[in-house]
């Protein structure tokens, strides 16, 4: 019979199941939204490609998860309370924002509420506010250099094929766009698919007591979060992928091709050092780049104004829910 540990545990396990889920759901956006609105791809199609895409990019490195299981919070906070009321606080944020057609980071709310959990149990020395802080600086970095990228490389393929008839520049873009809109799904794996991992691993070590997991995390704890992401994703955020791909800006073949190869680019660089960005950041700030190279007008920046509105709201909402549940489970074990 399992012990009493073992309840909390398998908790922590469904919660981060559900947050990956909620996390494929409204990050589907950050992969097919541009494929989709310029219509290179049917919805259905784009979803199955970003799903298999998503599976494949949980698959290349553990770093990310290593930065979200251990290196937010100090011992003296890591507790089942601690991770649970950080988990409950993500879920509630990312599905009002799902529902409301707002694309938001995922990353930031985990960490938010995990961050501010700790607070609740153990005090603000229990947070690694070093770690805290770069993941912090990268929600200003990444939009800055998703929109730059974007920007620059937008005006590079316009001055390359300049001289070349529309009509064939968007046949060659319907084609690569495919690839772009698939780095952009691998890439967001890659990222936002060791979310969860890092949780289940941190989970499993307060159970064991192993902390050695950290140095090789089990296989089943990286398919189970490649499963769980990508079946978010299969499902899809239609209003999520109406607001980034549509009501954004106008999208041709060309620009959603640069918007998602810059995005994608951003997340891959940070991944590899183990900094969790934001993919919805890096996206929707890329786009409002490759929109910005007709005009400025050609940006609906009331849109792309209630989008950064969800994003500078995701820290406090999120940090404010982990530290209450976190409070209360403590007024109550």
């Amino acid at each position: 019979m399992p012990d009493a540990s073992f309840l909390p545990y398998l908790l922590i396990i469904l919660l981060a199941i559900g947050f990956a889920f909620v996390n494929g759901t409204n990050d589907t956006a950050n992969a097919i939204a541009t494929v989709v609105g310029t219509r290179v791809l049917s919805p259905r199609k784009a979803i199955i490609m970003a799903a298999v895409a998503n599976l494949a990019g949980v698959f290349t490195g553990t770093a990310v998860a290593r930065t979200i299981g251990k290196g937010i919070l100090g011992p003296e906070s890591l507790t089942y309370e601690t991770v649970i009321a950080g988990l409950i606080a993500a879920v509630i944020w990312s599905v009002v924002a799902t529902r409301k057609g707002l694309p938001v980071s995922l990353t930031h709310c985990l960490v938010a509420g995990l961050a501010m959990a700790g607070v609740a149990m153990a005090g603000f020395g229990s947070v690694d506010w070093g770690i805290l802080l770069k993941i912090i600086a990268a929600v200003g970095i990444a939009p800055i250099m998703g929109m730059a990228g974007g920007y620059l490389l937008m005006v590079a393929l316009l001055w390359i094929f300049r001289r070349s008839v529309p009509s064939k520049t968007n046949g060659l873009f319907s084609h690569l766009q495919i690839f772009s809109a698939a780095f952009m799904a691998f890439s967001h794996g890659r990222s936002d698919g060791q979310m969860p991992m890092g949780i289940i691993a941190l989970g499993t070590v307060l159970y064991t007591g192993n902390a050695g997991l950290w140095d090789a995390i089990p296989l089943w704890i990286i398919v189970l979060s490649a499963l769980s992401i990508s079946a978010g994703t299969a499902i899809g955020g239609w209003r999520v992928i109406q607001t980034v791909g549509v009501r954004m800006t106008n999208l041709r073949p060309i620009n959603g091709f640069a918007a998602e190869t810059a995005a994608a680019t951003v997340i891959q660089i940070a991944a590899s050092i183990g900094i969790p960005v934001s993919s919805t950041h890096a996206i929707s700030s890329a786009i409002m780049g490759v929109g910005a190279t007709r005009r400025l007008s050609a940006v609906r920046w009331g849109v792309a104004g209630n989008i950064v509105g969800a994003w500078l709201l995701t820290f406090p909402i999120c940090g404010a829910l982990g530290f209450l549940v976190a409070g209360l489970f403590k007024l109550i074990f």
